[in-house]
């Protein structure tokens, strides 16, 4: 990636590391986002002693050479900024890192960062609890993009989410063949299919292609199960879209409702991780019809919404609905999306009747930029 651009969790990553008794610092997200181009930035610029080591240059990474980068760092003396990249190539990485940390605590500031989110994410959860801090690199947002790359929004709708495919947006099939090949394919293949049980590969493949036609929709787990060509049941689909959203691909809402039961219960929306992933399911002229611009337009709000902590739903009661619902710190945030195309506008309306203490949000193509460029200023101005 030739950019120069600097994302914001670079700046996050080096605050954490200054501040005396820092966990291990552990980067997750989605392949080709700017991960290790971050970390590189920060470490250019580091003042102090600093050991980088990327487990995918070595014929062998064990645990020996995982202990011999631990005591490089070491040498250079005492808190000195150990970073291991794909870490996931480590056969038994974390329970390695616990021992030497749990051995030595806070002698080193350690970063770790890999490809496959899946690997690293089960290896957190299984050997590191309490040791780390977790931050998730998310997809880049228009803003970004807009910085970088002097997109604009029908741009953005195309082809956003991966700075590393801009170069190839000339050429259709290229871009398709960098998405499919370097990202999707690598992610499916390696990241999941290698780690997790999934009986029947290419069902696995088809559902993904399936799901990406359907941005910022609501469909019940039936009718996504009745498009796959095989049969099933809906737990399948359930563990389809677990398995893309620890990929970092595709990510479900449920609907908000104040009983929990409910939102469990209910049909999902489907929300691609970014723009291009539709794009590439749908071709290059998805934006042709204004009626599924809009929903591409909702997917491009909602997918920036989920980078935001806190939850994110959508809303129906029989013709009444809410694009998104968004809490955070016991605020309730009721946003509609409004696009251009033709459809009901009463919606807003019936959920504030219920939740009179969610505030009402609207997002349009001419306040998108704001929104994008700081979501949490954004929120707390209206």
């Amino acid at each position: 990636m030739t950019s120069p651009y600097e994302r914001v969790f670079v700046a996050q990553l080096e605050q954490r590391l200054r501040e005396p008794g820092a966990l291990i610092q552990v980067l997750v997200g989605p392949r080709q986002v700017g991960k290790t181009t971050g970390v590189r930035q920060m470490l250019a610029r580091y003042a102090g002693p600093s050991h980088y080591a990327n487990a995918d240059e070595q014929l062998v990474s064990d645990r020996t050479w995982l202990l011999a980068q631990w005591q490089q760092a070491l040498l250079l003396g005492e808190g000195s900024l150990l970073v291991i990249d794909e870490i996931q190539k480590i056969a038994n990485w974390s329970d390695t890192i616990k021992a030497l940390w749990d051995q030595q605590p806070h002698r080193l500031r350690v970063v770790l960062l890999g490809s496959s989110s899946l690997q690293i994410q089960t290896g957190l959860t299984e050997s590191l609890a309490g040791r780390f801090e977790l931050t998730q690199i998310h997809h880049w947002r228009f803003s970004e993009l807009q910085a970088a790359f002097d997109y604009d929004l029908e741009r953005y709708l195309h082809y956003g989410g991966y700075p590393g495919a801009v170069a190839f947006e000339p050429n259709w099939d290229r871009w398709y063949a960098y998405l499919k090949d370097a990202i999707v394919e690598a992610v499916i293949g390696k990241d999941i299919l290698q780690n997790r049980k999934v009986a029947k590969p290419a069902l696995f493949r088809q559902a993904f292609e399936i799901m990406c036609r359907y941005p910022a929709q609501e469909i019940s787990y039936t009718k996504l199960l009745g498009q796959l060509q095989d049969s099933g049941n809906t737990d399948l689909v359930k563990y389809y879209l677990e398995l893309y959203a620890g990929a970092f691909l595709i990510f479900s809402l449920d609907k908000y409702a104040a009983k929990g039961w409910l939102t469990r219960t209910s049909s999902p929306k489907i929300l691609p991780a970014c723009p291009a992933l539709h794009t590439m399911t749908t071709g290059p002229n998805a934006l042709a019809d204004p009626e599924h611009r809009g929903r591409v337009f909702q997917l491009a709000v909602g997918a920036e919404l989920h980078q935001l902590p806190g939850e994110l739903f959508y809303w129906r009661e029989k013709n009444a609905e809410v694009d998104f619902v968004y809490r955070h710190h016991n605020q309730l945030y009721a946003i509609e999306v409004k696009s251009g195309r033709k459809k009901s506008t009463k919606g807003l309306g019936a959920f504030l009747q219920q939740f009179a203490d969610a505030r009402p949000v609207i997002v349009t193509p001419d306040n998108f930029a704001l929104l994008s460029a700081d979501p949490t200023k954004f929120l707390a101005m209206l």
